[in-house]
């Protein structure tokens, strides 16, 4: 059997390690994963109470064409129900957008180290993945911009950055866009906005209504809790969200999901206390991290990349004898650092207390 040249390289996407796993590997009773920057407060009841109710209907097919998830996404957003497609998990929603866009040839500009799918999907469909290296671990956006040329069909913008939460601001999104051919297309993956408190963050909704070129990504993953459910939208010009939904597959998205996503977006107040509960969180690891003398870079979601200043995959290690599971820089490009994820404040204080015994048996390679 011959498979398509464009796969034949290509990584498998390689998740964080499951907990069951370390604990069966390890011997351990406790074992507290932040590595996959899951919610550590849950989901809201409301959504949990709406999995429950649909069970009656497992024997149904989903709704297609996620009517009632569009009506109540495009109230609480303030959009128009033609503006959102739905995918499982924001992951579907880039997979689809290669597979509508791309054909052999056409080039793509992302940043050097970001969230490796828009790279994978990319390249399944034959587009030439051009990588602009990151500019103090942020997206360089006028490197980016001089990347672009007649080949190039999309641009990709994690906002907050996935591995290392750095944020571009709204004037620096704006210039971007302003000097960007039209018939460009601009993704911005905003996976991790809901954590965002920062008053220069882009609002996307606004930039959708102004530029027709532009696209953004959410998930209910992350701050919604819904990351086993696999559900993830994008919202952006009419005409654009149709030509994605040509190549969607039919009922995509199960009923569980529709109905915890429906659940889930009209509980603001469920996400109004993770968002308080993550920014305690941060400010409590930024202080930790600078007693211990290290650095991260400024974090604008539930992640921090911190640097560790040794090798990651030894400490990485450490931490998982421990039942600390965090993602080791190592396999990110970042060889020096780990990404945590920000848990619950008693999951905070366990991770400091292994993180400092750990870097006290860990030597310092010079």
């Amino acid at each position: 059997m011959q498979p398509k040249q464009s796969i034949i390289h290509l990584p498998v996407y390689q998740p964080g390690k499951p907990m069951e796993e370390v604990k069966r590997e390890l011997g351990l009773t406790e074992v507290i994963k932040l590595a996959s920057n899951e919610n550590p407060f849950g989901s809201s009841p409301n959504a949990k109470a709406a999995v429950e109710a649909e069970i009656a209907n497992i024997s149904l097919y989903p709704d297609g064409g996620t009517v009632e998830l569009k009506a109540a996404v495009a109230e609480v957003l303030g959009v128009e129900s033609g503006q959102l497609i739905f995918g499982a998990g924001s992951d579907e929603v880039i997979l689809m957008i290669a597979r509508a866009f791309f054909v052999p040839g056409d080039e793509t500009v992302m940043a050097s180290h970001t969230f490796p799918q828009y790279k994978h999907n990319s390249e399944i469909e034959g587009a030439i993945c051009v990588e602009v290296p990151l500019k103090e671990g942020t997206h360089d956006l006028e490197a980016m911009l001089a990347a672009v040329n007649d080949r190039t069909k999309i641009v990709w913008i994690c906002n907050p950055n996935n591995p290392t939460g750095t944020m571009n601001t709204t004037a620096e999104i704006r210039s971007f866009l302003d000097r960007l051919p039209a018939n460009v297309l601009v993704v911005l993956d905003e996976a991790y906005c809901e954590y965002n408190t920062s008053a220069e963050y882009p609002n996307s909704l606004e930039l959708i209504g102004q530029y027709p070129n532009v696209v953004a990504l959410r998930t209910f993953s992350k701050i919604y809790g819904l990351a086993s459910l696999r559900i993830g939208f994008a919202i952006g010009p009419v005409d654009v969200i149709r030509t994605i939904n040509q190549v969607r597959e039919p009922f995509n998205t199960s009923r569980f999901a529709q109905a915890a996503a429906i659940a889930s977006i009209r509980d603001q107040a469920f996400v109004e206390s993770c968002r308080q509960a993550n920014t305690e969180g941060l400010a409590y690891l930024s202080e930790q991290f600078a007693r211990l003398g290290l650095t991260a870079y400024p974090a604008h979601g539930n992640f921090v990349m911190v640097d560790v200043g040794r090798p990651a995959g030894p400490v990485f290690q450490s931490l998982l004898r421990k039942g600390i599971i965090v993602r080791g820089g190592h396999q990110l490009g970042f060889p020096t650092s780990i990404r945590v994820t920000i848990g619950s404040r008693e999951q905070n204080g366990k991770f400091i207390a292994a993180l400092e015994q750990v870097l006290s048996e860990t030597p310092v390679e010079v």
